[in-house]
């Protein structure tokens, strides 16, 4: 068989650069966006039509045209109570349409992060990637809605302004443009001036939320070393140079106001006093003077928050392209095109001249060789750093090898998808994971389609009955993050209750009872017997006493199969595998004579 072609790690389904993140995300929902934005243009087309009402209602009020300034009133109300309107129609649609792509956009992210490799999530804090999911959703929320009702209005407005101007005088629209790009385009500079505190800020405040969540993870251990004041302290010495960084990016935004208020005065100022100086010389009306007025303080205000919507929006781009190029990063062991959906049923398991390395680490395996027939039970023995726990993750396509190729009934494992794959594996670890839910659903993660008396009954052969039922809510108690509320024992218990629920032609075990006493490890040796029964077994032990019913063992040392056979044949031999047996005894032995002594 001819090894596979090393999978190619595609891009995210999704862009990573923040614009054309945006952009994917608008045109998943083309026409409700659309339509939002056609709402937005009209509402400030009425906004400026009910200014220029209003310069219509005062000349006719100072021509005494009475039917002209009810005219003129009417056509007021109108374009005012069409604006409310129209605001509040984009208003809804757009609460609708926004918050349905930002869950899209929380699924997607998780879709993509939980298929990263287990390496990713050893380099990340989990807390920390938590928050950049959930951030994601607030940042692609809060830069649609600038867009929407924070950049475009006041751009329409400034249009429109410019247009109702040139009717008064084609030099002030020409002067208010003039000091609208001066004021904005000052504003926007600084704003990007003052990017690298926001992102500071963004980043210090990350790395306190991941710290904390960390903590808290972690506060048995900080109860156990009494270390609750030094923990505070470093969260601390964090949430100051959080404090830090938004001090100075708060400053700087206090200092862009000054500068735009000082404009303001200048520009507002300098155009009244120039449309005061025309009135008096009869060049423009009474209305001319109402209608500039509004337009230019509306459009001078509009600037600021033009800016500062642009400010924010580059800004909210750089946290959102933080985080997509983190949490969007191609994965590490990804499917190829044409991997299968269907699991292997067999499972049979060979190993064929394997080379691997930990990245920055001595090499584990060199054209390692291994063949485990279906149904086969076959124990894992050796020293730490063996490669006992690698030849299980290299199985489940945890890590991919170098060199050579993993089989499962015949075909590479990169010829399934990891889904398919592991489908077919039902794994216990050494670190039970539970989650934070009842016990029920922990059991049932094996196969969530079992019923309760399937449920009860895999819980059974892992001899778990008897603790549940001592629970104060039976079935239903939640767990705790993580099953702090259960016993080491008792967590190892649901594990392989969840293996049995599986039913999978190949079972992985990782020193899957050592959590057990010596009773319950023998009545759970019992149980698994029958689970066993015509599966692949790969078991990792340290403990040798739960081999002794298996078919064969293997003995690694330094990724090399030093002994391989059955127990009682690698006993009479008397070689590597018998001298650990031996020092299991004699260690128990020691103990025992020690407490007599006692």
């Amino acid at each position: 068989m001819h090894p596979l072609p090393g999978p190619v790690p595609p891009e995210p389904p999704f862009p990573t650069r923040p614009v054309a993140f945006v952009l994917h995300r608008l045109a998943r929902r083309p026409l409700v966006h659309a339509g939002i934005l056609a709402l937005v243009l009209v509402a400030v087309a009425a906004s400026v039509g009910a200014q220029y009402t209003m310069k219509l209602l005062v000349d006719a009020l100072s021509g005494n045209a009475a039917e002209a300034a009810t005219a003129a009133l009417a056509g007021f109300l109108t374009l005012v109570a069409a604006e409310n309107a129209l605001w509040r129609t984009s208003g809804f649609l757009g609460a609708n349409a926004i918050l349905r792509v930002k869950k899209e956009l929380r699924l997607d992210l998780f879709s993509h992060l939980s298929g990263h490799a287990p390496r990713f999530f050893a380099e990340h804090l989990s807390g920390a990637l938590a928050n950049r999911v959930t951030a994601a959703g607030d940042l692609l929320h809060g830069m649609l809605g600038a867009l929407l009702w924070s950049i475009l209005p006041p751009l329409a407005d400034f249009c429109g302004a410019v247009i109702v101007l040139s009717t008064v005088d084609i030099r002030m629209a020409m002067v208010l443009a003039i000091a609208v790009a001066f004021i904005g385009g000052s504003l926007a500079w600084a704003g990007l001036r003052g990017r690298p505190h926001h992102e500071r800020f963004a980043r210090n405040a990350a790395a306190v939320n991941g710290e904390l969540v960390d903590t808290l993870g972690n506060i048995w251990t900080v109860k156990a070393f009494g270390a609750r004041m030094r923990e505070r302290t470093r969260l601390a010495t964090g949430l100051e140079a959080e404090r830090s960084a938004q001090r100075k990016a708060w400053g700087w935004l206090e200092t862009m106001r000054v500068f735009h208020d000082t404009c303001l005065c200048v520009a507002a100022g300098g155009i009244l006093v120039w449309c005061l100086a025309k009135w008096r010389a009869g060049e423009v009306t009474a209305g001319d003077i109402v209608v500039v007025s509004a337009l230019t303080f509306r459009i001078l205000h509009g600037s600021k928050d033009l800016a500062l919507a642009l400010v924010g929006l580059s800004q909210q781009g750089a946290q959102l392209g933080d985080t997509l190029a983190v949490v969007g990063a191609p994965h590490d062991i990804p499917d190829i095109p044409t991997a299968r959906g269907t699991p292997p049923r067999q499972g049979a398991l060979s190993y064929r001249e394997i080379g691997f390395a930990w990245p920055r680490r001595p090499r584990v395996f060199d054209r390692f060789e291994l063949d485990v027939p279906a149904g086969q039970r076959v124990g894992l023995v050796g020293p730490s750093g063996a490669g006992k726990s690698t030849l299980v993750g290299l199985l489940q396509r945890l890590e991919d090898v170098q060199e050579g190729q993993v089989l499962v009934d015949g075909a590479d494992v990169r010829a399934y998808t990891q889904d398919a794959l592991r489908a077919a594996i039902a794994v216990v670890p050494q670190e039970i994971a539970l989650f934070h839910r009842s016990v029920r659903e922990n059991v049932r993660y094996g196969r969530p389609d079992a019923t309760d008396a399937e449920v009860v009954a895999a819980a059974r052969v892992a001899r778990c009955e008897a603790f549940v039922d001592a629970l104060p809510e039976g079935w239903d108690t939640v767990v705790g993050e993580r099953g702090i509320k259960l016993s080491g024992g008792q967590r190892q218990r649901l594990a392989i209750a969840r293996a049995v629920l599986k039913d999978a032609p190949i079972l992985v075990f990782d020193e899957a009872t050592s959590a057990l006493d010596t009773e319950s490890e023998q009545a759970i040796q019992e149980a698994l017997e029958e689970l066993m029964a015509g599966r692949t077994v790969l078991a990792v032990a340290h403990r040798l006493s739960t081999l002794v019913r298996f078919d064969r063992i293997v003995v690694l040392e330094g990724g090399l199969i030093v002994e391989d056979g059955s127990p009682w044949e690698l006993r009479r031999r008397g070689g590597v595998f018998d001298a650990m047996c031996r020092r299991q005894v004699d260690g128990l032995l020691g103990d025992v004579h020690f407490l007599g002594r006692g």
